[in-house]
């Protein structure tokens, strides 16, 4: 018996081919021919202002903290309900996380709950597109605006998703994309920063390169360049861009075959969801469906866990995803005491099923088959 794992990557083809030109190019370090590539590929297909290949999603959101010159005692509000990197990367810069719970259908950030979390020590909020659908993202923008706040959008999940016919990750004043191996489209690690707002375009090619400005030396721009800001090695090999182009030449085919996945579980399963056994992610008429996973919602933590152990006792690997970072070891005595009843739920009811480009049809029969029979034996 096969194993059906939750995630498998997929190779379009070309990625060795790509990344044996740019060793053969004799400049394998930051920067070269095939981040180039990607860079134009994101300008010109999703109209970003300016993006930066970094080293992962979590370099990117360090990058976006230290664009805003997050400081000690600045508050960041975000939702409770996602991974550690959102957080991580602004409490380095010694900054509050203010904790926002989800919307009751949606593990997003409630926005109704935003604005009475605002402070004077309020520097940012950033909203997380879950499952690559998105946020209210014109409420938090007028939320921002009213009270002269950056909005830093994770959009880890989101390739190739839209709000209101605009590209995640071109709203906030900056973004954050992952193209980590369980993404969409992938690199095996590897990530980019969006700079939406013109004052942050120098500065993150600075911090991107240690602090220094040898990108404008390398353009002939400065006859030397030095250390002239803070900044740390965001920028990745060349070897990992040569590998993330191959997959964007083939953005289009991938995201047009998860989707028919995600329509096959969506349809296979419908009876049953319809029985009130769980509950899906709608899609309302604001968000696109990216195709980035499928998730049921369970009736309770007990449910989740059987289902689980139903499937995997035949070979089928689903997983629950985040714990609520509010109770989490490191900062449950940081966090301010309010209760975040939907994060909570979410955190123990959530379910996502195996999900990449390779399931075939007899695999995705075999996942909804399972979970249909473990509620028809209920």
């Amino acid at each position: 018996m096969e194993k059906i794992t939750f995630n498998k990557p997929y190779f379009t083809g070309n990625e060795t081919r790509y990344i044996e030109e740019a060793v053969k190019s004799m400049k394998i370090s930051g920067d070269g021919i095939y981040t180039k590539k990607c860079h134009d590929f994101f300008e010109q297909k999703y109209s970003f202002k300016k993006c930066l290949l970094t080293t992962s999603c979590t370099d990117a959101l360090e990058m976006a903290a230290i664009l805003i010159n997050t400081k000690e005692g600045d508050e960041i509000i975000m939702p409770s309900y996602t991974f550690v990197s959102t957080s991580n990367a602004f409490v380095l810069r010694g900054a509050k996380i203010v904790f926002a719970d989800s919307k009751s259908d949606h593990p997003n950030i409630d926005v109704s709950k935003i604005e009475a979390l605002i402070t004077p020590k309020t520097k940012a909020i950033v909203p997380v597109h879950y499952g690559g659908l998105a946020c209210d993202m014109d409420e938090i923008m007028a939320l921002a605006k009213k009270y002269d706040l950056f909005v830093i959008e994770d959009a880890a999940q989101a390739i190739d998703s839209f709000y209101k016919g605009r590209p995640l990750g071109s709203i906030g004043h900056l973004s954050a994309f992952s193209f980590h191996e369980t993404k969409n489209i992938i690199s095996g690690e590897g990530g980019m920063l969006v700079i939406n707002d013109d004052q942050f375009f120098d500065r993150a090619e600075i911090i991107r390169e240690k602090g220094t400005n040898r990108s404008k030396f390398y353009r002939g721009e400065v006859d030397k360049y030095g250390w002239i800001d803070i900044g740390s090695s965001f920028l990745p090999s060349d070897i990992i861009a040569a590998f993330l182009f191959a997959q964007l030449e083939n953005l289009d085919r991938i995201q047009e075959k998860r989707k028919q996945i995600w329509n096959s579980f969506y349809e296979k399963l419908a009876d049953s969801k319809n029985k009130g056994n769980f509950r899906y992610l709608e899609i309302n008429e604001n968000q696109t469906n990216n195709g980035h996973l499928f998730a049921l919602i369970l009736n309770s933590l007990e449910e989740r866990t059987a289902l689980i152990d139903f499937m995997r006792k035949d070979e089928v690997m689903p997983v629950f995803h985040y714990l609520s970072l509010h109770k989490s070891p490191y900062y449950q005595d940081k966090h301010d005491g309010r209760a975040l009843e939907n994060c909570d739920r979410f955190a123990d009811t959530l379910l996502r099923l195996p999900f990449y480009h390779d399931l075939t049809i007899e695999d995705i029969e075999k996942i909804t088959s399972l979970v249909n029979c473990f509620f028809d034996g209920k």
